[in-house]
């Protein structure tokens, strides 16, 4: 079973990704160091020379091929929802889609005590962090919930926590 995380940055999907896939004994893909490793340099780099053009596009060849994979636990760019097409791939991968959210208050806590995220993921907006969170949020809200099975607002919880609370949607699931 593919079980693919999806919300905005700093919303936990790499770290629990991580920890999932440990539990599942499953394998872990996170698309944006996927698409890194591809592109031979960083999602700033990629940003600069190609343009947020050029990154979705290489997001959405590494999403189409996700099908190939075995069971995984997959972490998602925050973006990657943006595309319909790739909103059809995640759907079409007949796993569980489940969205990681939070409070924009606590995305900008966590970018803030990461600050390798700064520097890997440039800002989208030209606005200051807390304004583009929200901005961002509102105008993605709709696509991760057309996009996701289930939702869990990690605002408050521990990796463990949402690692469980994910095992538990995998076991309601008819297999």
């Amino acid at each position: 079973m593919r079980i693919v995380l999806i919300g905005y940055r700093c919303t936990g999907k790499t770290r629990v990704g991580r920890r999932l896939a440990e539990r599942l004994g499953a394998a872990f893909v996170d698309t944006d160091e996927r698409v890194e490793a591809e592109a031979g340099r960083a999602v700033a780099e990629i940003v600069r020379v190609e343009g947020w053009a050029g990154f979705r596009r290489r997001e959405s060849a590494v999403l189409r091929r996700l099908g190939e994979e075995e069971a995984c636990a997959v972490a998602t760019g925050g973006g990657a929802v943006l595309d319909p097409r790739n909103r059809e791939v995640l759907k079409g991968l007949g796993g569980l889609v489940v969205w990681l959210d939070a409070s924009p208050e606590a995305v900008v806590r966590r970018m803030d005590a990461d600050a390798g995220s700064r520097e890997r993921r440039p800002g989208l907006t030209g606005l200051g962090p807390e304004d583009e969170v929200r901005s961002l949020l509102r105008e993605r809200e709709p696509l991760y919930r057309q996009a996701a099975d289930v939702r869990i607002d990690t605002t408050d919880l521990t990796v463990d926590d949402v690692v469980e609370e994910i095992c538990r949607e995998i076991d309601l699931r008819p297999r």
